[in-house]
């Protein structure tokens, strides 16, 4: 009897023994898969953007002429496009290739540089940039000659230069002018002036546009 009783005890001491560790084991099967999926917010944020830092080149172009032909002191509207995908420290794509930025070129030290203003990707997504070009001071003084003819042809000329250089060159058919511009600086330029010479700035819209980064840019990462 002593002996059955023993073994009923040590059994039952047993299955206490198993439920014990059972009860104790059966939290950490459920914490630990909760503990493995936990992502933090700034993780999900450097996965989610990419940054690009201040001094990063963007190479862009204006596509819509030969040459840009601007007075030194005249502000211009204009579009550029970007003709590389332009990445990041990781090597992810943060400016796609075909993107555009909004901006103008403005006076500076005599010369003009493009000031950007807008980023727009791809997709539409718009965004504030602070980026600028080179200082361009290539200049040419125009007159009624053969070569000023030829550097406004195909040209985009602004609508101050325009007015400015109507009694010079006398034809609308050799410039583009922006559209945009308004009819006051078109009929400037058709009218005429008394002007036989003027001082122009000419823009290169191949090599003169690329732009650096003034300040961090954070962008969507392109996937």
């Amino acid at each position: 009897m002593l002996n059955s009783l023993s073994c009923w005890r040590s059994g039952t001491a047993a299955l206490l023994a198993l439920g014990i560790c059972t009860t104790t084991l059966a939290p950490m099967v459920v914490i630990a898969p909760a503990t493995a999926q936990f992502e933090s917010p700034l993780g999900r944020d450097r996965n989610w953007f990419v940054r690009l830092p201040v001094g990063t080149t963007i190479p862009a172009t204006y596509r819509g002429a030969e040459r840009i032909v601007i007075k030194p002191e005249e502000s211009l509207p204009l579009t550029v496009s970007v003709t590389e995908d332009v990445l990041s420290r990781q090597g992810r794509v943060a400016i796609p290739r075909g993107s555009k930025i909004e901006g103008q070129l403005e006076p500076e030290q005599g010369g003009t540089r493009f000031v950007a203003r807008d980023l727009i990707l791809p997709d539409g997504t718009t965004m504030d940039i602070f980026a600028s070009s080179d200082v361009i001071s290539r200049k040419e003084t125009l007159n009624n000659s053969a070569r000023s003819r030829a550097i406004l042809t195909g040209a985009l000329v602004g609508g101050a230069t325009a007015t400015v250089i109507s009694a010079i060159v006398g034809e609308l058919g050799v410039m583009k002018s922006l559209a945009g511009a308004g009819a006051g600086a078109l009929g400037g330029f058709l009218l005429g002036g008394r002007r036989s010479s003027a001082e122009v700035v000419i823009v290169d819209p191949k090599t003169d546009l690329n732009l650096t980064l003034d300040s961090d840019l954070r962008v969507a990462r392109v996937i």
